[in-house]
């Protein structure tokens, strides 16, 4: 089974514009986001996939000073981006996360894709988003490659379009699901960047942590977070974007 691990990133966010190349440290998020999937162990590969967008030159500038693979698509039709890139590199199945996740940790990633490898071929979509208790900013989705085809065929609302995987995980008749839980809910934790508050603590949490630890962990913010209350309030009034409803 060949596991690609797919990244959607663009610098046109309408919230916080710029903000996967904003920088902690002298170092942008995008490249603290790749530093933690190339430590994923159970992928095989992975694929920045953005945009055909003049804009989003600064984010293939990156990948070739990485040495990232990328892929460049529709803006507005992220499902066919991300079908695109799957098939251009011969994916078996998908793990989608997005760019706006510099914290994301690859060990929990890994359980998900192990849930997914260990399940299969019972479940077409393993994540650890349909009932949470990761903080946001540790999204991990896992889908074949034919669920992943059949939403590109068949999907023609825009949120199914523009957000992947609502085709899919919101058909539980057709498509078997598995939810990956963490052992405690701290789904009330906001750990991805939409905001400029979101931002600042991310850049709180990198400061403090990456230059003691660079690899550290989902276990290492929480620890911190519960030392220092204070900075959960920074982004906790933000409210994540509902789609499709």
């Amino acid at each position: 089974m060949r596991i690609v691990i797919i990244s959607q990133a663009r610098m046109t966010s309408t919230r916080l514009p710029g903000k996967v190349l904003k920088e902690v440290l002298g170092k942008p998020l995008l490249e603290y986001h790749i530093e933690r999937l190339q430590r994923v162990r159970l992928a095989d590969e992975l694929v920045i996939a953005t945009t055909v967008n003049d804009t989003d030159q600064p984010i293939v500038d990156l990948c070739e000073r990485l040495g990232v693979k990328f892929f460049r698509g529709s803006e507005e039709d992220v499902l066919s981006r991300y079908y695109y890139t799957a098939i251009e590199h011969k994916a078996d199945a998908v793990v989608r996360v997005t760019s706006d996740c510099p914290l994301i940790d690859p060990k929990e990633i890994d359980k998900v894709i192990k849930a997914y490898k260990d399940n299969h071929p019972r479940f077409d979509y393993v994540a650890n988003t349909l009932t949470r208790t990761y903080p946001r900013g540790m999204d991990t989705e896992v889908f074949s490659i034919q669920a992943l085809k059949e939403a590109f065929e068949e999907a023609f609302e825009v949120p199914q379009r523009e957000h992947v995987t609502p085709f899919i995980h919101r058909q539980p008749d057709r498509y078997k699901l598995l939810n990956v839980e963490y052992k405690d809910d701290f789904s009330f934790h906001r750990w991805t960047v939409d905001t400029i508050e979101d931002f600042a603590l991310i850049k709180i949490l990198i400061e403090e942590l990456y230059p003691k630890k660079s690899h550290f962990s989902l276990e290492d913010c929480l620890e911190f977070l519960e030392r220092n209350p204070e900075w959960i309030k920074l982004n906790a009034h933000i409210e994540q974007k509902v789609y499709g409803q």
